[in-house]
């Protein structure tokens, strides 16, 4: 009998955030899939846990994954864990939890702290819609193109950085995306825990000059919504012609035209009719 995958979160900083139920797996498991074993060798010391550990990141876990997905077939259970918070968010275990979907292997989370939710939520930005865009990419122009393409993103937007290429990320966020508001969120849950309220331009001016430590959230305001062009009454009549020449029933064409615009669908259907 195939055994089971457990997504297993991990505190961000703060030792004490870990669950008991998050201990529990940990402990009942049969080895444990660890992004960093130094790391994780930590955390299970802490809270007396011997387990045998398996590394999987990054740049093994093409290699590593189906050796991991064979054991779990049979029969043993393994607990994945990155080095902090969700296991497969902005993170390899993604492909991890994909392939044992496709093998058919039971995939059971056993949720903890995660950094992009719980640095939203004492950032004091907008929450109700956003965006998470994790780490934006190594390679300059490919970073740009990334960020150019999120200029009109009316959500709030959750980037993920690292403190030295934190400068250069700032300076691009503020040529595309212009004088929006910030948070920038370090070292959460951890002494140093720090919730930076500025502007890009600020942000890119100061931390041109000076350095910043920790593991980095960035929450940027998005755009202001582009007001709706008002149609006239006779616009939305030749939309509803439109949509007539595209196999609308006048009718459906008068009652689509006036949603649209605003208009009375009797006042779009009676200009259709004139027009005959």
């Amino acid at each position: 009998m195939s055994g089971t995958l457990f997504v297993v979160g991990t505190p961000i900083g703060n030792l004490g955030d870990i669950s008991p139920r998050a201990l529990e797996t940990l402990d009942n498991c049969d080895f444990i899939a660890a992004e960093d074993t130094r790391v994780t060798l930590k955390l299970l010391n802490r809270f007396e846990i011997k387990k045998p550990m398996v590394s999987y990141f990054e740049h093994n876990r093409f290699e590593r994954g189906p050796v991991i997905a064979e054991r779990i077939l049979n029969g043993e259970n393994c607990a994945i864990v990155t080095d902090a918070g969700m296991p497969a968010i902005s993170d390899p275990g993604e492909d991890l939890v994909k392939l044992c979907i496709e093998k058919g292997i039971k995939v059971e989370s056993v949720p903890g702290p995660c950094a992009f939710a719980t640095a939203l939520a004492v950032s004091g930005m907008p929450s109700k819609r956003f965006t998470f865009e994790g780490f934006l990419p190594v390679e300059k122009n490919a970073r740009r193109e990334h960020i150019s393409s999120l200029e009109n993103e009316i959500r709030t937007m959750i980037f993920y950085e690292a403190p030295h290429k934190l400068a250069s990320t700032l300076a691009d966020l503020a040529k595309a995306l212009g004088d929006r508001k910030i948070a920038i969120v370090r070292e959460l849950t951890k002494i140093h825990e720090q919730v930076i309220k500025t502007t890009l331009c600020d942000a890119a001016e100061k931390y041109s000059k000076e350095d910043i430590k920790g593991e980095i959230v960035l929450i940027v305001c998005g755009a202001e919504p582009k007001e709706k062009e008002e149609m006239t009454l006779e616009q939305a009549a030749e939309y509803a012609k439109m949509l007539v020449a595209g196999g609308e029933s006048k009718s459906d064409a008068a009652k689509l035209a006036a949603k649209e615009s605003g208009f009375k669908k009797g006042d779009i259907y009676r200009m259709l009719l004139s027009e005959e």
